[in-house]
């Protein structure tokens, strides 16, 4: 009988992010106008798929019972690394990452366009990588290491960009963020959703079929037990923190191609997003449990309710943050709760 109930809260856990998506999308059509058509649903794809990106990398931490706080303005740096790489290719860079265009002007070569791209996602791993390795050296809690680095990584990106913004970009970036492929007169699947789609399937397959993925769980859900079972925790966590970097880069290229600019004063609310998302999903924050399936189901419901609140009138346009805080400490309670019912 025990194993039963057991078995009962166990589902009812897994069900629950899904229900609440499903009763999001169910209150939404109800209760307002033009909510329910495959414009708005194209949309909750495009707004989905960086924070889609972030929350995968945020996912690996989450499960290994660490954080990252640093990961909106990891994306900020990379995004103005690559508004200023471009500019400067565009103005001094040398020939080789630049070509002459008919009407005299420069353009950025395909090895150039190569370099601006990838080299802001490296700097994303570099500082992930940092992240661990200083968090395993030190021994200290994560979020306080993070969260240092979110201060050296604001500061870097403000040096930068001197506050300024950088509208040049290469074009795969606004076409891969804002364009995609029509299915119908009113329906247009982002090239965004093939990005964040590859990444999570990724990330799943690593933390469901691979011996990596299985430490993963381990070191979160017992650290010490999965030392004393030779698995190389400290490795397991450095190696988490450097994922969440990466994919806090490629996330800040994506949502710079999304509003066609990079500056620093990008991505204030991703940071809060990202973790509800993982949250809202039913990933643990001690650690061990959930998983990418649940990280998406979690970012469509947080984008479900962001896009849903723009349809609602009587939601100040100003409230909207402190909805999205309280579904946040929502979650974070509710997560608290199935914790305790984990340990009965």
């Amino acid at each position: 009988m025990s194993s039963y109930k057991s078995a009962l809260r166990h589902h009812a856990r897994d069900l629950a992010p899904l229900a609440t998506l499903l009763v999001l999308i169910l209150f939404f059509s109800v209760f307002t106008s033009g909510f329910f058509d495959l414009y708005t649903f194209s949309s909750v794809l495009k707004q989905a798929s960086t924070r889609a990106i972030v929350a995968t990398g945020l996912t690996f931490v989450l499960l290994c019972a660490e954080i990252d706080l640093s990961v909106a303005l990891v994306a900020t740096l990379a995004a103005c690394q690559m508004g200023v790489l471009y500019k400067w290719i565009l103005d001094t860079g040398p020939a080789v990452l630049s070509a002459a265009a008919p009407d005299g002007t420069f353009t950025v070569s395909l090895a150039g366009a190569l370099l601006v791209l990838i080299l802001p996602v490296l700097t994303g791993l570099f500082v992930g990588l940092l992240n661990g390795l200083l968090t395993v050296w030190s021994r200290l809690p994560s979020f306080i290491i993070t969260l240092a680095m979110m201060e050296i990584a604001r500061g870097l990106a403000s040096y930068l960009t001197k506050g300024a913004q950088y509208p040049d970009m290469p074009g795969v970036l606004p076409k891969a963020a804002n364009e995609g492929i029509f299915l119908g007169s009113s329906f247009e699947l982002p090239y965004s959703v093939f990005v964040c789609g590859g990444l999570l399937l990724a990330a799943h397959i690593v933390l469901t079929y691979t011996r990596f993925g299985r430490y993963v769980y381990m070191t979160g859900g017992n650290r010490e037990a999965a030392r004393l079972a030779g698995v190389r925790t400290g490795f397991v966590v450095v190696v988490c923190l450097a994922i969440c970097g990466m994919t806090a880069g490629l996330g800040g290229l994506m949502n710079a191609g999304w509003l066609n600019s990079a500056g620093v004063n990008q991505n204030q609310h991703l940071l809060l997003e990202a973790i509800a998302c993982v949250v809202l999903g039913g990933t643990s924050l001690f650690g061990g449990e959930g998983g990418i399936k649940n990280t998406l189901i979690g970012v469509l419901a947080f984008t479900v309710l962001d896009v849903g609140l723009g349809y609602v009138t009587w939601v100040d346009e100003f409230l909207r943050r402190s909805v999205m805080g309280l579904v946040l400490l929502a979650a974070l309670l509710l997560n608290g709760q199935l914790a305790k019912i984990r340990q009965d």
